[in-house]
């Protein structure tokens, strides 16, 4: 029996930066009446609270709501209000070499943009991520700029050596996250584990970036049975098929199939 539901957010649960659908807010509702939840995702605390939390109405079923921002460097619950329980937050020295290295590894690929929306380079506390459109990309210019992820790629083996002692995957659709080393969504899937008692056995994931290089990857390394959705359209059918299965205790979970 699975007892954990562990999503991705942009791409996964909503558009990237927008908020919940109504319709995905009410299957998320109804799912934690019926398992635990937790969300991972390389977004700020402030990018869960508008995305996230402000798409959802509050309801008792918080307690059954967990949140890992910036790829699962930071953990909160609910108990009355929403607490943050760690936050494996990078020194002043570590940013600085990071952003540095962010910047350098963009200038030397090459790779060059007509506009940049907002900042580039956003420091997250315990992560620097690179948005290459900026942060307030629309989402119809991010979702063209990258779509085989060669261009991120470019950059992260450019970027590698000038950060040996770091962790670095692509996030979204234009953004490579850049952590402490180790700490990533498998590490998030750990302290989920270690504060829920949880084993990995009784866990499900869902992201849009299960593949090599992808900050959803991790996860699925973890050994949690893992689904790869395309959007959030396919999330909402296996969110249904999980709900119909833990509802009537008959129906198998399975992956829905994607449509062609």
């Amino acid at each position: 029996m699975k007892k954990l539901f562990v999503f991705d957010l942009d791409g996964t649960l909503a558009e990237s930066k927008s908020p919940l659908s109504p319709d995905m807010a009410d299957l998320l509702i109804e799912l934690l009446g019926v398992m635990k939840v937790a969300v991972i995702s390389g977004g700020s605390w402030a990018q869960f609270e508008t995305q996230l939390l402000g798409s959802l109405p509050h309801a008792e079923g918080f307690e059954n709501l967990f949140l890992l921002p910036t790829c699962g460097t930071q953990f909160f619950h609910f108990d009355g209000e929403w607490t943050k329980v760690y936050s494996e937050d990078l020194s002043s020295e570590e940013r600085n070499t990071i952003i540095a290295s962010l910047t350098a590894a963009l200038e030397e690929s090459g790779i060059t943009v007509e506009r940049v929306w907002g900042e580039a380079i956003e420091d997250r506390g315990s992560q620097i991520t690179l948005s290459v459109l900026g942060q307030e990309a629309p989402l119809e210019v991010k979702r063209d700029w990258d779509p085989d992820f060669s261009k991120r790629r470019s950059i992260i083996a450019i970027l590698e050596p000038l950060l040996p002692g770091f962790a670095i995957n692509m996030g979204g659709t234009t953004s490579i996250d850049v952590t402490k080393p180790g700490i990533d969504k498998a590490y998030g899937i750990r302290k989920l584990v270690d504060h829920l008692g949880i084993p990995v056995a009784e866990m499900l994931f869902a992201g849009d970036a299960i593949f090599d290089g992808g900050n959803d990857y991790p996860a699925q390394e973890a050994g949690v049975d893992s689904i790869l959705v395309r959007d959030p359209r396919e999330t909402a059918r296996v969110i249904q098929t999980v709900i119909a299965c833990l509802g009537d205790g008959t129906t198998q979970i399975v992956s829905p199939g994607r449509p062609t």
